[in-house]
């Protein structure tokens, strides 16, 4: 096994990993399709990814300067007109005043710098490289940036939970290595940078998180050990597979479920729980070609 000599780790590779080790083998080494349902009722489940991904286009476009009474002559579905009211009416407060919605990162992954955050430069070579693609990123250069993220998952995500979501460590994280461009020119430090989930479905209880130094630390070094791992383990003898999750309650979510011999039905759409969430960020294709990076 053998990853692609240009494969750049996104919080959803690292995530499904953590999660299941052969569901990243399946997916990202071998790339097996596997035409299998994630949630049911599967016309139901694929209603709600549709709306999700319609609601990211129009807060895109909204940000990019579209009015909103053109906006929502448009909207006619139940759902997505809420989530497009909450999001006028409560939407995010305070926001930086230059605005970047749908923006993508790349940058080295290390195991530390020189001096610290501002100098930008590794200390020894790079682990890997790291790319996302962002909601909206707020800022106000030499002060402040703001990462929103966008969530119309059925139920509020515990804080707990989504502290320990890989999207929570890389997305401050890469921003702080690669957004430099963003602030004039000048890195960002870590207490500059604050990370929301906005809640389509709970408009009024948003989840903040604030950044640091410490942080970002240990962010580097565990992101940076994470991906040795995988290298590592992906470098196994021919015919060794990557072990499955033995958190199987995650196989009924899963399309490759019945390939890994973890059951045939998939897992009721109501019953999902936040410690397994169907995917809403909707930014599995890439434009690499409009991905701003740092050298390493």
């Amino acid at each position: 096994m053998k990853l692609p000599n240009d494969f750049q780790f996104s919080q959803g590779s690292l995530q499904d990993y953590v999660d299941c080790p052969r569901r990243f083998q399946l997916r990202y080494v071998e790339r097996v399709a596997w035409p299998a349902i994630e949630a049911e009722p599967a016309l139901e489940n694929e209603r709600y990814l549709q709306q999700g991904a319609a609601f990211h286009r129009l807060v895109h476009q909204h940000v990019l300067g579209m009015t909103p009474e053109r906006l929502s002559s448009a909207v006619t579905d139940e759902d997505l007109r809420r989530w497009w009211r909450n999001y006028l009416e409560n939407g995010p407060a305070d926001l930086p005043p230059s605005r970047y919605p749908e923006i993508a990162l790349s940058g080295p992954v290390g195991h530390g710098r020189e001096t610290g955050p501002s100098t930008g430069r590794e200390t020894g070579p790079s682990t890997g490289r790291l790319v996302a693609k962002y909601d909206l990123i707020g800022v106000d250069a030499g002060r402040r940036a703001v990462i929103v993220d966008w969530k119309t998952s059925r139920k509020r995500s515990r804080r707990k939970w989504l502290a320990e979501r890989l999207q929570t460590k890389v997305y401050p994280y890469l921003l702080v290595r690669a957004g430099s461009h963003l602030n004039g020119g000048q890195p960002l430090e870590p207490e500059q940078v604050e990370m929301v989930y906005w809640f389509a479905n709970f408009p009024g209880d948003p989840e903040h998180f604030s950044y640091n130094t410490a942080q970002f630390e240990a962010d580097g070094v565990y992101l940076a050990s994470l991906i040795d791992e995988i290298k590592r383990e992906i470098e196994r003898p021919e015919g060794k597979d990557l072990p499955l999750t033995t958190q199987e309650r995650r196989c009924r979510y899963c399309a490759y479920r019945s390939l890994c011999r973890r059951g045939v039905r998939a897992g009721l759409l109501d019953e999902t729980e936040d410690e397994w969430e169907l995917d809403d960020d909707f930014d599995i294709s890439l434009d690499f070609e409009q991905i701003a990076e740092i050298d390493y």
